[in-house]
């Protein structure tokens, strides 16, 4: 079972420059075949379809809370998507004004013709994310290889969308997961080593560009978040530690499990697009039951939606 916190695991800065294009680049982190979305799904299945747990206790224990992490990077990335399409179309209801003219050069049309200027399971050309990047063999070994295979070409995805997009949303989101991403291959190239003997770690950085260049990435590793593999449980996947253990390849500095989760931030609050009737429209009638409408919006939305409807109804008056 899943225990879910409203936080990130950063403090997102907003967008210097709001651009659906750049959006469509961190995308890529969401719903490409490299992307959170597949390390997530990756690790979940292999944690659910895991034979002969008993005896490879610290393997399943792994995968698990490595799983739980990237959970966690589909939220972050997501928020920086919709941060960085926050207020890229006129922010008008009147449908006659053509108030989503400007998105015709977006690279993906879906965010303003099927979501709320919102995020969604796909990749930067705007291709469904799909199980068909789920690879489980039910083989410790030849998942564990998949797996620093799967986290080594997410690095290389990250490291271009980062030379791709200046902005200080999007380079704060990938310079925290060049990091993270970082301490998931360094785990899984120690697990190979248990596995097989083979130093596997002698092949890092892959590619080989090291987070040093990146100063969003080299902040956190100046705080030792490269040292340390969350346990992401309070009381469960606590032998972790018999894999994570040692010294970290790149500085050796001493590898460290932490009980629990990152200390997280409150996400952002995403501002109302009315012209696309998120959260609500102009036009929404509550005579019918004005006290019950209120009361559900009050649950769902918060006061600040009752006070943009209300705003909204005095604007078409």
């Amino acid at each position: 079972m899943i225990t879910r916190f409203d936080k990130l695991a950063i403090d997102l800065p907003h967008p210097r420059h709001t651009s659906p294009n750049d959006a469509s680049a961190v995308q890529e982190l969401i719903g490409g075949k490299f992307g959170e979305m597949s390390t997530w799904m990756n690790y979940s299945f292999q944690s659910f379809n895991f034979r002969g747990r008993a005896a490879l206790r610290p393997f399943y224990d792994l995968v698990a809370s490595i799983a739980a992490e990237e959970f966690g990077h589909v939220e972050l990335v997501s928020y920086t998507v919709n941060l960085l399409l926050t207020g890229t179309s006129e922010r008008n209801p009147d449908p006659t004004t053509t108030p989503l003219s400007a998105t015709t050069n977006s690279r993906i049309s879906y965010y303003y013709l099927a979501t709320g200027q919102q995020t969604l399971p796909i990749d930067s050309q705007g291709t469904p994310w799909t199980g068909a990047n789920v690879f489980s063999s039910g083989n410790l070994r030849l998942d564990m290889l998949h797996n620093f295979f799967l986290e080594c070409g997410a690095r290389a995805n990250k490291i271009r969308v980062y030379e791709t997009v200046d902005d200080p949303t999007a380079r704060a989101c990938v310079g925290y997961l060049l990091v993270r991403g970082g301490v998931h291959i360094v785990a899984y190239a120690k697990a190979l080593e248990k596995l097989t003997g083979i130093e596997v770690g002698k092949l890092l950085p892959i590619p080989d560009i090291s987070n040093d260049r990146f100063p969003e990435a080299a902040e956190h590793e100046s705080r030792g978040l490269h040292q340390v593999l969350f346990q992401f449980s309070t009381e469960d996947y606590t032998r972790i530690n018999e894999i994570w253990n040692g010294r970290h390849p790149s500085d050796n500095s001493e590898l460290r499990v932490q009980e629990g989760m990152p200390e997280g931030f409150p996400p952002p609050d995403l501002e109302p697009e009315p012209q696309l009737t998120a959260p609500i429209g102009p036009d929404l009638d509550p005579s019918v039951d004005p006290d019950m409408f209120d009361d559900v919006a009050k649950r769902l939305f918060g006061r600040e939606a009752l006070d943009l409807r209300e705003r909204m109804k005095a604007r078409k008056k």
